[in-house]
């Protein structure tokens, strides 16, 4: 299934995008997810590491598993002063 994952901040800068579709098996997790984000966008690979991941509007660890309707984001880590 085609699940749309919005991205913010840096993630948002280096997939010049607002959001990415990324192809998911059913049962999918969120490690699942970040896998497939990186190979989807080479240059998301070391940010992802550091992101956290929404799933309706909660963090989620990564053995969390995705339903088809869940909306998804990364959140970059914050930086500055």
């Amino acid at each position: 299934m085609t699940h749309r994952v919005l991205l913010f901040a840096a993630a948002r800068d280096l997939a010049a995008a607002d959001a990415v579709a990324v192809e998911l098996p059913a049962g999918a997790t969120v490690a699942d997810l970040r896998a497939a984000l990186a190979a989807r966008v080479p240059g998301l690979a070391p940010l992802l590491r550091r992101s956290s991941v929404a799933v309706n509007h909660d963090f989620a660890e990564d053995d969390r598993v995705i339903a088809p309707a869940d909306e998804l984001a990364v959140i970059p880590p914050v930086s500055g002063g």
